[in-house]
This record gives C-alpha cells, sequence and structure tokens, in this order.
C-alpha cells in the first residue's frame, strides 16, 4: 500500500487547488477596497467600531472599519502587484 507524497495527489480536486487559491489571493485587494468605500460612505456601517453605538463626533469618514479595511487592502495587494509586474503571478513547485 502505497501513500501519496503530495497534497492532492490522486484527487481530482488537486490540479483546481492552485487556480483557486490564486483567484482567491486576487479578490481580497479589490473586496477590502470596496468594503473601505462602502463603510466610509455609509455612518451607520461604522456604528459597531465607535464607543457604546454612539457615533464619534469630528471623527473622519477614514477612521474605524474604513481605515482597518483600507489598510487589509493595501496589506493584499502583492498578489496584484506580482501580477502587474509580469511574474504571471505565483511559481509552481
Amino acid at each position: 500500500m502505497s501513500t501519496p507524497s503530495k497534497m492532492g495527489a490522486g484527487n481530482s480536486a488537486g490540479p483546481l487547488l492552485p487556480g483557486i487559491a490564486r483567484g482567491l489571493s486576487l479578490a481580497a485587494a479589490p473586496t477590502f477596497a470596496v468594503m473601505a468605500a462602502l463603510s466610509a460612505s455609509d455612518p451607520a456601517a461604522d456604528m459597531i467600531c465607535s464607543m457604546g453605538g454612539m457615533p464619534m463626533h469630528g471623527a473622519s469618514a477614514f477612521s474605524g472599519m474604513a481605515a482597518m479595511y483600507g489598510l487589509m487592502s493595501l496589506f493584499h495587494v502583492g498578489p496584484w502587484l506580482r501580477l502587474m509586474g509580469g511574474e504571471g503571478g505565483f511559481r509552481r513547485s
């Protein structure tokens, strides 16, 4: 009895997993950017992050959740930079 040495070997879903992973990594940055724009445009969306459910007076539109989503979008832009840089995405091992 032999055991497959690689994860997904002998499994029909094995070849699909790298494509799915690449798609998810490319979807992260735009998704977080849209979420940042939506939470910046709707003050009610930021209610969960303000103290006691009361909106913070004098707070900028880019505080709370909008800032967090903006930062998350920046942190997940790496796959897009690799794609635009001509690397062609991820290397297969």
